[in-house]
């Protein structure tokens, strides 16, 4: 059966003393991680859980978030991702949304599982993962008794159409679980590897072991570093689960913000070779991090091959930027969502492509409001749709909105996660951004995205994001917030507003442009617009 369990089961079987995981001066070796995974199923088994009983991770990066995963994995429980940043009612109503009947969560987060857990009534257990003092939560088990009080589960059969699911939370109201049949999502991710081999799909665990230790032989093992949070699902699915595929190692940052000097010193030290980050937010401090050590003893990262960006806008003026100390990398820019993956392009030193243009998968389009599809060169907006075996099943729960985001056209299912884009002559796809962030103002539509990256091409501006605010004359008006570039000095807002002018139309620059000393983003880089508005409003914005 093609599905992670199995997988990578073989690969601890086949190379049980790799390394599987790494953070700090800590191996998890291929062995240890499935004797560790086996032992959590086995609790998972004696508190009644099986084939469709959910699992919340409330945890910061660290082994233990990857290993309860593959525990579920392995005990056909559906792992369910939680937000460390939510607070008693958002992680209330996700872990009741999710019907979890377990949470495994650091110490340092227990406080807030203490003050819901009986408004839980599925719960049937709860175990603490230490990261500093104990959070004394009634109830709950510590990880380390778990482990070693629980004899490792036997291995089984499992079925392709498992339950997997990715909490998406955001932009849009609540939480939603974006459901997924494990065998099709497993087989879309190992596609990531059979499509550059040239080869046709994988057919056995047996070969994907056998294609997995030829690669470390002949080139060595895959060494990634999500320097994204594992719970969203950029860093968990490309930084995690895909190079696991390939008993890869997966390093992780010990850091709980993102330090791009610390991850190039675990570049150095593990010679990693890909890099999962999300966009200009990651990009950004990167290349300010690589200048600074340039200066004195540059760092080494010749051994990252590819980074991998998606989530958020990735500046072609930041990838130049970064091509100037490694010049070697490949950058993939993937537009996608945890409702499908949509279009890539990938850039090198000597072809930097522009922002927000990609090359579309064959299995994209962009349809127009009639649901006919987008003439090339028309320059008509549209919806981008993802059709294709990894289309998700639904949204647990709600049925409703099920039924809007995932639907047929011409006898074909698609996504459509909400991204508006036009299309080109050449069939590239310009990025507009998110449709139900647009503002709508004196009768024209404006997507924040493009503005903020003009906004970003100033020399003086780190970061920004725009929003809408009611106006009596325009319905609604563009205003924003943005931050100043490490080492320039403050541009006025009108200096700023007047160099947008010379990259876009009037009707989409800001009319108002408020400095801040952080540009507020979610811990995975995407934008906080509700922060960023208080933002603007606290430091004398008109709204």
């Amino acid at each position: 059966m093609l599905t992670f369990a199995d997988i990578f089961e073989a690969h601890a079987d086949s190379m049980p003393q790799a390394v599987a995981v790494s953070c700090g001066d800590r191996d998890v070796t291929w062995a240890d991680y499935d004797q560790t995974a086996a032992r959590l199923a086995g609790a998972y088994a004696a508190h009644g859980m099986g084939v469709g009983s959910k699992v919340g991770m409330f945890m910061y990066n660290s082994p233990e978030y990857l290993i309860t995963q593959y525990a579920a994995f392995k005990s056909r429980v559906t792992p369910v991702n939680v937000n460390y940043r939510y607070l008693d009612d958002e992680l209330w109503y996700l872990l009741d949304n999710a019907d979890c009947e377990a949470v495994v969560f650091h110490a340092s987060l227990g406080d807030r599982i203490g003050r819901i857990k009986d408004r839980l009534p599925k719960l049937r257990l709860l175990i603490e993962v230490p990261d500093g003092p104990s959070a004394a939560v009634p109830g709950a088990r510590a990880w380390d008794d778990v482990i070693a009080s629980h004899d490792p589960a036997p291995r089984q059969e499992r079925a392709v159409d498992d339950l997997y699911m990715l909490y998406t939370g955001g932009t849009t109201g609540m939480p939603k679980g974006v459901m997924y049949a494990t065998g099709t999502f497993t087989e879309g991710f190992l596609a990531f590897y059979t499509g550059p081999m040239g080869r046709g799909p994988f057919t056995s665990v047996a070969e994907i072991a056998a294609t997995a230790k030829g690669m470390h032989a002949a080139v060595g093992q895959p060494v990634a570093i999500p320097a994204c949070p594992l719970m969203h699902g950029t860093g968990v699915w490309l930084g995690a689960l895909l190079p696991h595929l390939m008993a890869g190692k997966v390093v992780l940052l010990e850091g709980r913000s993102f330090d791009a000097h610390e991850m190039f010193r675990a570049i150095e030290k593990h010679r990693v070779s890909s890099l999962v980050i999300v966009g200009d937010a990651f990009a950004r401090p990167m290349m300010n991090a690589l200048r600074e050590k340039a200066a004195t003893v540059p760092y080494d990262a010749s051994s990252v091959t590819t980074i991998v960006s998606t989530g958020a806008m990735f500046s072609a003026e930041i990838k130049a930027g970064i091509f100037e100390h490694m010049p070697g990398a490949i950058v993939m820019d993937i537009l996608g969502s945890s409702e499908g993956g949509m279009a890539q392009t990938m850039a090198t030193k000597d072809n930097v492509n522009t922002t927000a243009k990609f090359g579309a998968m064959p299995n994209t389009k962009v349809f127009a409001p009639d649901d006919t599809e987008v003439v090339p060169g028309s320059g008509v907006v549209g919806m981008v749709g993802v059709s294709g075996a990894n289309v998700p099943l639904g949204y647990y729960k709600d049925p409703e909105k099920s039924a809007r985001t995932f639907r047929e056209i011409a006898g074909v299912r698609y996504s459509f996660p909400g991204d508006m884009a036009t299309v080109e002559a050449d069939g590239t796809i310009n990025l507009l951004g998110r449709g139900s962030n647009c503002i709508n103002t004196a009768g024209e539509k404006v997507f924040p995205e493009e503005v903020e990256e003009a906004v970003k091409t100033h020399q003086s501006v780190a970061d920004c994001l725009v929003f809408g605010v009611p106006d009596e004359k325009y319905g609604n008006r563009v205003v924003g917030v943005a931050s100043v570039a490490a080492g320039s000095e403050s541009p006025t807002s009108d200096e700023v507003i007047a160099y947008t002018k010379t990259k876009l139309s009037s009707y989409k620059v800001p009319k108002e442009l408020v400095f801040v000393a952080t540009v507020p983003r979610a811990p995975n880089g995407k934008a906080d617009y509700v922060t960023a508005r208080k933002l603007f409003e606290s430091a004398g914005g008109k709204s």
